[in-house]
């Protein structure tokens, strides 16, 4: 039980993540501060994170579990599509680290994840805990920083909105809580997944957002 304490307590001592289903895609965002404890260990940290073109994932807790899923979850989405010659569903990933978590809960991967992606049946977000619990999301924040994001997206997201209209709150809301939260900060990434496939934001798109909504 200290054990399963410890893993709760240690993805919400850092981070902001956040991933959205938008009408025509998926967005997946987050801070790049990597903390131990009061130390910021690094300022450009990534937490976003390519699985397949059609496939993404962000990461809060500690680095090394996370960077292990992360590991696992792209060699079998590869593995499956050159098995079965289509891309893995994103059901289906997010069920495969499920399992991955919860075989290893008697001494947990300490990482709280988001897996996004676009497949046949549409744009999908699953929210994954240390112990493999899975639900499936229409918009989510992980970390230490999520109840000062999840005060933005509460109050603007709506389910019909495209991802150009929802990029601009998304971008607040990261911005909000990096602000307010001592564990997020330094800077952002964005990536949205759509028809086109995986694609992260340039540094140029996500200034001009912040100057969209007067920042």
């Amino acid at each position: 039980m200290a054990q399963n304490n410890t893993a709760s307590q240690l993805v919400l001592k850092g981070t902001t993540t956040i991933g959205i289903v938008c009408k025509d895609g998926v967005i997946l965002a987050s801070d790049t501060r990597v903390t131990m404890g009061f130390y910021v260990a690094h300022k450009l940290g990534k937490k976003v994170y390519k699985i397949d073109n059609h496939l993404g994932m962000t990461i809060a807790g500690t680095v090394a579990d996370a960077q292990r899923v992360v590991d696992i979850l792209t060699a079998n989405a590869q593995l499956y599509k050159i098995n079965l010659n289509r891309p893995m569903p994103v059901a289906s990933a997010a069920r495969l680290t499920a399992n991955l978590l919860f075989s290893a809960r008697y001494v947990p991967l300490a990482t709280q994840v988001l897996i996004g992606g676009v497949d046949d049946t549409g744009p999908h977000v699953f929210n994954l805990d240390p112990f493999g619990s899975l639900t499936e999301e229409k918009s989510v924040s992980t970390g230490s920083g999520s109840p000062i994001a999840y005060g933005i997206l509460e109050d603007k997201y709506r389910e019909d909105m495209t991802v150009e209209e929802l990029l601009p709150i998304v971008v607040k809301a990261v911005n909000a809580a990096m602000k307010r939260d001592v564990a997020s900060g330094n800077n952002y990434n964005v990536t949205v997944i759509d028809k086109n496939g995986y694609r992260e934001l340039t540094e140029e798109e996500k200034r001009k957002l912040l100057e969209t909504r007067g920042s």
